[in-house]
């Protein structure tokens, strides 16, 4: 008998968003996921974990009953209560706190647990209607999308698909082999049908890099140097692409007059490759018309992540290779959607006068930073959804120490008990994503995709959407966006925005929003308001501004800039918290298969480096800085530059012997221009046990 076969799209943080196909078995529970071959991004293809998901919705340890606390924050000591209790208790709290702080002091904290629409933005509608806190969202993607966005002027870049139509990919920044499958199922399609080249640039022998046809290891953080020793060798040896510059770029006089000191041997001595290397690069991408950038997030994690994004995606604009299809560059289409989400986050009742918190900062802010809070009041109250920052947020001895507090009351809606959900006053079971209707976007394609409601989520497990309706009402929050359902919500925004009906997506389970090939090659010019691709960026348009360091070190044009926390006598090793293929952030890590998979935490250290120390491989060695220190069993590894290390995954605390991750070892200092979290830029020491 045929099992019945549903639709759905992968929820999570990863701009693959997969559409997925759903089988149910008998019991009606899930039986298969996979990719939807029908989807012409997808075509078929999800990674691992998703295709195991029946492990994590149908977890044993699920929550599905409402908690609150009794104990200390650090005793894990709770007690079932009911719904109605759970939220009148989270409501009077939150209204206490607003009658004696003001609402400033109540911060609805979330980021990426979801990428539904409705469940994920949905907090901001009860944020706005109640004048709460503000969040800058800066613990993933910001400096590597003002990078962007500074030299094309707008988020969206070529059709992922064309990587098909390449004569040569460059993957740049991610690890798309684990963390985004689809960029390589499009990759092997330009291999097989015309023998396309890979090159792939980051900072260890990854499993992408182990598929390319030559791999480029750098120095965390000096990628804009790498990007301007080959854009000197495109001027130097006539591969610059002049009737190009001229037509569709800012400066690209001054451009060459700055690259001319930048040569590959500048460059190597600062990113630690090879002076042929860069040579044999630079010839590769000018002698190859069809060159396809694909530059990932990696760039977001650096200090000078923004300026090292703007670079590298400046040498397509040197070759020209814009113009052609299966050329060019690509990161994120975010701006090619043009969603109107008033309904969904209240935007109609937003008061810009209310302060803005900045996401990445929450140890300092929680421990009353006056450079974060400003002259506002201190937050005493978190609702959170769809982030667990007691694992992942930067700088976690700061956090920690924030969530310790006596007087700040926590309320986490979570699927899991996760680090967070564990010293909070009151948890709430929340659904997954084929338990709710909602709405997605692909950031690394072109697609809507519709995730409708396919089964029914544990007794007990309520919606994002639902909870926070129902707190609104206690709240006495007035918005419309309170009164509809997830599906009225969908379908309003979607007409709003001009992508039909709910109805007519439910027909066609998808939408194609691809630009056609003039738009999304900016044939017609770029999104600045002189058309050119910018050399020369003023990055002072890039909102929103004040969330930077202060005194950014500003280029004028792509360079290397050196605010990257570099190695010292005392703390020798660049530290590089790479994400794992079996877990997503902190998404995974309760699945027994990632578990297995993943093994244990581990430091991966050059062999060179590892005999200086005085250690062996699989030894357990101490490694720290000024901002904490940890056990981890160490793993000899020669696919890394000297004095580079690599901690892949966000594994919990609790996996670690203290009880302390990797993210105690993580600055949380912005950076430049609007701010963001340097996950892979932190300097550390080595000692054996």
């Amino acid at each position: 008998m045929n099992k019945p076969i549903f639709h759905s799209a992968c929820p999570h943080d990863c701009p693959s968003t997969c559409a997925l196909e759903i089988e149910l078995g008998q019991d009606g529970q899930i039986d298969r996921v996979r990719g939807a071959i029908e989807n012409s991004y997808t075509n078929g293809v999800i990674c691992s974990k998703v295709a195991r998901y029946s492990e994590r919705i149908h977890h044993p340890d699920r929550l599905t009953q409402p908690l609150r606390r009794k104990g200390g924050k650090q005793s894990g000591d709770f007690e079932q209560i009911s719904w109605e209790s759970a939220l009148d208790e989270t409501a009077d709290r939150l209204l206490k706190e607003e009658q004696r702080y003001g609402s400033e002091a109540i911060w609805p904290y979330f980021f990426a647990g979801t990428m539904g629409l409705v469940m994920r933005d949905g907090i901001d509608r009860l944020r706005h209607a109640k004048r709460y806190s503000g969040e800058h969202k800066t613990i993933c993607t910001t400096p590597s999308f003002n990078g962007f966005i500074a030299g094309t002027g707008k988020l969206a870049g070529v059709d992922p698909r064309e990587m098909a139509d390449s004569d040569q990919v460059i993957i740049w920044g991610t690890n798309a082999a684990s963390t985004q499958v689809n960029v390589m199922s499009h990759v092997l399609k330009g291999r097989q049908q015309r023998g396309a080249r890979l090159v792939v640039v980051d900072t260890y022998n990854n499993a992408t890099a182990k598929q390319a046809d030559l791999f480029v290891c750098v120095r965390p953080g000096t990628d804009g140097a790498l990007a301007c020793g080959i854009m000197h060798v495109l001027f130097r040896d006539g591969y610059a692409n002049w009737e190009y510059l001229t037509q569709y770029t800012d400066d690209p006089e001054g451009l060459e007059q700055h690259l001319k000191s930048r040569t590959p041997e500048w460059a190597s001595t600062i990113c630690g490759v090879d002076v042929a290397t860069i040579e044999k690069l630079s010839h590769m991408i000018g002698s190859t018309p069809r060159t396809y950038f694909r530059l990932g997030y990696g760039f977001a994690r650096q200090r000078n992540g923004a300026f090292n994004m703007h670079a590298v995606a400046s040498i397509a604009a040197v070759t020209g290779s814009w113009l052609n299809r299966g050329g060019g560059a690509f990161h994120n289409n975010g701006d090619i959607y043009h969603w109107d989400k008033t309904l969904i986050e209240g935007l109609d009742v937003c008061d810009s006068d209310i302060r803005v918190l900045d996401q990445s900062r929450i140890g300092a802010i929680l421990t009353g930073d006056i450079q974060d809070i400003g002259d506002g009041p201190p937050v005493t109250a978190l609702f959170i959804q769809n982030t667990n920052p007691m694992s992942v947020a930067p700088d976690q001895n700061k956090v920690h120490e924030g969530f310790f507090r006596d007087d700040l009351f926590i309320c986490v809606h979570e699927q899991f008990m996760t680090e967070t959900a564990m010293v909070a006053d009151i948890v709430l079971p929340a659904t997954m994503f084929l338990e709710h209707d909602d709405v997605y976007q692909g950031g690394g394609h072109q697609h809507i995709i519709l995730g409708p409601k396919i089964i029914d989520p544990p007794e007990g497990c309520r919606s994002n959407h639902e909870v926070i309706c129902e707190l609104a009402h206690r709240l006495g929050a007035k918005h419309q966006g309170f009164h509809m359902s997830a599906r009225e919500l969908i379908d309003q925004t979607l007409q709003d925005s001009g992508w039909g009906s709910l109805e007519q997506l439910e027909g066609s389970r998808w939408i194609d929003c691809q630009p056609a090939f003039e738009e999304a090659h900016y044939v017609g010019g770029f999104a600045h308001k002189d058309k050119k691709y910018h050399f020369s960026p003023d990055w002072a348009e890039l909102e929103p501004q004040g969330f930077g360091p202060k005194d950014s070190v500003i280029p004028k044009y792509p360079d290397h800039v050196a605010v990257i926390e570099e190695s010292t006598a005392d703390m020798p090793f660049r530290l590089v918290t790479a994400p794992a293929r079996h877990y997503l952030n902190s998404s995974f890590n309760e699945t027994p298969t990632s578990i297995r998979r993943e093994k244990q935490p581990t430091v991966m250290v050059h062999p060179e480096d590892l005999s200086a120390i005085g250690v062996h491989n699989g030894d357990e060695v101490r490694i720290g800085n000024s901002r904490g220190e940890l056990t981890i069993a160490v793993e000899q590894f020669e696919g890394v530059q000297k004095g580079v290390v690599i901690v892949e995954s966000i594994w919990p605390n609790r996996a670690f012997k203290e009880g302390k991750g990797i993210n105690v070892l993580t600055g949380a200092d912005p950076i430049a221009p609007t701010g963001g979290a340097a996950f892979h830029d932190n300097r550390i020491w080595i000692r054996p046990l």
